[in-house]
């Protein structure tokens, strides 16, 4: 304890000089100026002076702790109220220091935002230009022109500032893919065409070929029909004509049985006729199954000559998709080993689109000595 401290007596505690007494042993000097006063006493219990003495003295020591203990109270309030005023103090000067730094912060953060705003625009219409060749496989060559006129449409210049350059280079790979996948689907498309435009010559042909042997069918039943019919009544006539001659023979031969000749002749013209009829009918009905022989005939060649015209225009369309699916596997087949490469590439170090420049100049043979094996 300082001899500052042990000058200080109970009754001169103050607000002032509370900070140097209330602190770790700081109030042990007035215990001992107490103890000492009431030490020194020793009053005799056996007299009433002396019972009210030692009463005074404790009286004493009570009032002394009332002294030293009330301003120590009064302290101690006053310190639990010191970090509420420092935290309100402490809380007003941190928002005020943000707020200053805010504001003077602001031309950087609004520059900030708006370089940001800037290089985003710039990298929406890159972003824009590159899909325009992404999934290009189902579309048409219609719809592949048109983007390659929108890619074309999008004018370089310095508005694009600092990234003309990219946009120049994207500009040309998009226009670069897209004129390779035209040039891919217009081929395709010409090859579809050609297939249909074979596959619709082959049925007209077939459709031709079978009216023609229809038609031939018809007139060659026609002209067996009109030769029959004739030979049918060359040969009538002919019996006729012998037949008049055999009745005259008889009728001079025999003139005695003149009655009887006439009745033979009778019976004979009749049975001619009979028998003339019978030739006719089975002359017709002869002639029109030989009419419907040929007929079949001529269905039977004609669905003959439209298969074998269908399966020529198979076997013309079976050729042009397996080269298609040769050309796709191919394709297939150079895009897994030129994908190996990029992959090699860039584990190599170097970035994915100098790994595809590289690839593409090799592919290209633009690099002497250097090739890629298919």
């Amino acid at each position: 304890m300082s001899a500052e401290q042990k000058l200080i007596a109970i009754e001169e505690i103050s607000e002032a000089n509370a900070p140097a007494i209330y602190v770790a042993g700081g109030l042990q000097q007035f215990i001992d100026l107490v103890k000492g006063e009431v030490e020194g006493e020793v009053p005799d219990l056996m007299t009433r002076k002396g019972r009210e003495r030692i009463a005074s003295l404790a009286a004493k020591v009570s009032k002394s702790k009332t002294a030293v203990e009330k301003p120590g109270r009064d302290y101690l309030r006053r310190l639990k109220e010191m970090p509420k005023v420092v935290e309100a103090e402490l809380r007003d000067f941190v928002t005020k220091m943000d707020t200053l730094r805010d504001e003077t912060r602001r031309p950087l953060t609004e520059w900030e935002a708006a370089e940001d705003a800037r290089i985003d625009r710039h990298n929406d219409r890159l972003n824009w230009l590159k899909t325009l060749a992404d999934d290009l496989g189902e579309l048409s060559s219609l719809h592949i022109k048109g983007l390659i006129a929108e890619a074309e449409g999008m004018q370089l210049g310095a508005h694009w500032e600092e990234f003309e350059a990219e946009a120049a280079n994207a500009k040309d790979k998009v226009l670069t893919t897209l004129r390779a996948a035209l040039q891919k689907r217009e081929q395709f498309e010409a090859e579809q065409a050609e297939l249909a435009r074979l596959r619709r010559e082959a049925e007209e042909r077939a459709e031709q070929d079978r009216i023609r042997l229809a038609q031939e069918a018809a007139v060659e039943a026609e002209r067996q029909r009109v030769a029959q019919a004739q030979q049918a009544e060359r040969e009538a006539a002919a019996r006729r004509e012998q037949e008049l001659i055999d009745q005259a023979a008889a009728q001079e031969r025999e003139a005695e049985n003149q009655r009887l000749q006439l009745k033979l002749q009778a019976e004979q013209a009749e049975r001619a006729r009979i028998q003339a009829e019978a030739d006719r009918v089975a002359t017709e009905q002869r002639m029109e199954q030989e009419r419907q022989a040929a007929a079949r005939r001529q269905e039977e060649a004609a669905e003959q000559a439209r298969q074998d015209e269908r399966r020529r225009a198979d076997a013309a369309a079976a050729e042009i998709l397996r080269q298609q699916e040769a050309r796709e596997r191919d394709k297939a087949h150079r895009a897994s080993i030129n994908r190996a490469a990029l992959d090699a590439f860039v584990s190599g170090g170097m970035t994915e689109e100098c790994a595809k420049q590289a690839i593409t100049l090799i592919a290209q043979r633009k690099i002497p000595n250097i090739a890629i094996s298919y």
